[in-house]
């Protein structure tokens, strides 16, 4: 927990097309780690040139700072507002670009709540102290209609968790009296906070079913089919593309391990594993040569 506590098959009548997925150039050479990557966020705006402030433009900004050890914050802010210049009209970009500047300044003086004695620990008053502390701090860089466009759904996450925690650590309630209350947390959830929790176990279940249709032979075709019917076409083309990524990184190894194989000295093995893998991808070789 950092200052917050945290960070079923539609079918459709129509089959979705199938894209045709290309391999594609570093989508993002900014840093390495986001290389191949694309930015978060689907920037709205209305009548033209009116910027939509919500939590996508907040996962854009997050996109972009996660690189923060990478590069130095003024190069990731430039970055950030080069992208805002290519989405937006200039009169959204620049309250983006304000947005952005605030958003900044927001996180910077989260940091000192990290270091606070007093707000230190992962016992309900702590949490409780430091998503308080967290919206106070917030409220001096956003008004409270941002926070609640932009931060909302965080904040209904958190006041969720919260909640629950308190229910099971109550040693006043039994434990069916722990059921039905956690039960009526779970009826009074709001569906967009359903769907995110639901989402990594209906990801699971896709994957599942993938993995059998290709045990029965169905093509990529009708596994990205499958996965657009019970998300979207833009979600299965993405899924699609990690496939690919997944495959391509299995022959490397697979080339890797078969070339080492036959080298003993020490020496050429480094060599080999330097000139096939840059050092990020070094770092997940280990698991394959035991």
């Amino acid at each position: 927990m950092a200052a917050a506590i945290f960070v079923p098959m539609l079918m459709t009548h129509e089959e979705p097309p199938v894209p045709k997925i290309a391999t594609q150039p570093d989508l993002f050479p900014f840093v390495r780690s986001l290389q191949g990557t694309h930015p978060d966020g689907d920037l709205q705006v209305i009548a033209g040139d009116v910027l939509v402030a919500d939590a996508q433009l907040v996962s854009l900004f997050d996109y972009y700072l996660s690189a923060v050890g990478e590069k130095p914050l003024y190069a990731i802010r430039k970055e950030i507002e080069q992208e805002l210049d290519r989405r937006l009209k200039p009169l959204a970009a620049t309250e983006a670009k304000r947005l952005l500047g605030n958003y900044i300044d927001y996180k910077t003086a989260l940091v000192a709540l990290d270091k606070d004695p007093q707000l230190a620990g992962n016992g309900l008053a702590a949490i409780r102290g430091r998503l308080q502390k967290m919206q106070e701090v917030r409220a001096r860089f956003f008004s409270s209609a941002e926070s609640k466009r932009m931060f909302g759904f965080v904040d209904t996450e958190d006041a969720d968790t919260l909640a629950r925690m308190e229910i099971t650590q109550d040693k006043s309630l039994s434990a069916p009296q722990k059921q039905e209350k956690l039960a009526a947390l779970d009826a009074a959830m709001p569906a967009a906070l359903r769907e995110s929790r639901e989402a990594p176990l209906k990801i699971v279940k896709l994957e599942d079913t993938a993995a059998k249709m290709r045990q029965q032979g169905a093509s990529e075709d009708d596994i990205y089919r499958m996965r657009a019917a019970a998300l979207s076409p833009e979600a299965a083309a993405r899924m699609a593309e990690v496939d690919q990524d997944e495959a391509a990184w299995k022959s490397r190894i697979g080339a890797y391990l078969a070339e080492r194989s036959k080298l003993s000295d020490a020496g050429a093995i480094a060599e080999l594993r330097n000139r096939m893998f840059d050092v990020n991808e070094q770092k997940r070789l280990p698991g394959y040569e035991k």
